[in-house]
């Protein structure tokens, strides 16, 4: 099935880059009205040939001429599944570039046995990310939210300095659970600060920790000894429910727990059952189930603060996506390799 959307009208078109690629936008059509802004509509037929109002949201029912002839497919969140009886489809089929990052819900092993290279934009989804656990991190240890939820009760001044007591940002801990895009880039924004960083990460080694400029340790002891612990790791089925009772019972009193990952890696009910006796506090922002019910504790919980999967891209930084993707058709057009391919050992690493 193919959608043709509205786009504005451009009253002349900029020169286009030759031996451009034959490319089929393959999204849902909201996310193509919030990804591709006036400059992002106006670069991507220059450097692709394709019809940037045209969208197909399901291979079976596409137009086969259409299919047959498509050589780069520019996908984003609502593309559909990219399986064996997509690809019989999509004979001419050389590239996927992802607009967005996880190419998990689309991309099959498939798509890399008949040797189609894929492309994502996971390293520009990473910075708003790592930005919003930033702030999360700084607004923990400084204890923002519970200072402003007392400011607006009593409405008057109160004691500062024996509230304040054993917090604020200077030589606290942070654990960062997994050394992802967005882990790295976490710590890399927290070099600045005078913050102690522990890093629990199977897959690096002390060498590459301390180019990182953290110190390795286990779970448990990264854990039981962090001020604020972040996670940063793949929804894979050995990640499930790892932070589940036993861990959250190790972290510290008064410690905060940042999830801007994937709710699976928490067990919610562990949380919501720690998070009531008032001992630690928790900024959320993604669950599981991943809407939660109406009558879930974490909506009400004071020392909670809860958001909808507001962490990662949206707004004008849904359009970095765009130029990034476009960056990289525009390499494919030139002949040159993918600056952010990414293969099929990824996806047992990658969220």
């Amino acid at each position: 099935m193919t959608t043709r959307v509205p786009v504005p009208v451009r009253d002349a078109r900029p020169p286009v880059v030759a031996g451009r690629p034959r490319t089929l936008l393959a999204m849902g059509p909201a996310i193509h009205r919030a990804l591709l802004d006036s400059a992002a509509l106006d670069r991507l037929p220059r450097v692709a040939d394709t019809d940037t109002a045209l969208l197909v949201t399901d291979y079976r029912s596409a137009e086969p001429q259409l299919l047959a002839r498509t050589e780069v497919l520019f996908t984003h969140w609502g593309s559909p599944l990219l399986d064996e009886d997509a690809l019989r489809r999509l004979p001419a089929l050389k590239a996927v570039v992802h607009a967005a990052g996880s190419v998990k819900h689309h991309v099959t092993p498939a798509v890399w046995a008949r040797g189609i290279t894929v492309s994502s934009a996971a390293a520009a989804n990473a910075l708003p990310v790592a930005e919003f656990t930033l702030a999360a991190i700084l607004f923990a240890n400084k204890r923002v939210l519970e200072s402003s939820r007392r400011y607006r009760h009593e409405r008057s001044a109160y004691a500062l300095l024996p509230y304040y007591a054993g917090h604020g940002n200077y030589r606290r801990t942070v654990g960062i659970v997994g050394a992802s895009r967005i882990g790295r880039r976490v710590i890399e924004l927290l070099r600045p600060f005078d913050l102690d960083v522990l890093l629990y990460d199977p897959y690096v080694d002390p060498q590459e920790a301390a180019g990182l400029g953290v110190r390795p340790l286990p779970l448990d002891d990264l854990v039981s000894r962090s001020d604020v612990v972040s996670i940063h790791a793949p929804a894979i089925p050995e990640t499930r429910r790892m932070f589940g009772a036993g861990l959250l019972g190790r972290l510290p009193d008064g410690a905060t727990l940042i999830n801007t990952a994937r709710g699976s890696l928490v067990d919610t009910e562990a949380l919501v059952a720690e998070l009531e006796t008032g001992r630690i506090h928790a900024v959320i922002d993604v669950t599981d189930p991943e809407e939660l019910p109406a009558d879930s504790p974490l909506y009400t919980l004071p020392n909670v603060l809860l958001t909808p999967h507001v962490a990662g891209s949206l707004g004008n930084e849904l359009t970095r996506m765009a130029h990034w993707a476009i960056d990289e058709v525009e390499r494919y057009a030139h002949g040159q390799p993918f600056a952010h391919g990414i293969g099929p050992d990824e996806l047992s690493r990658s969220a």
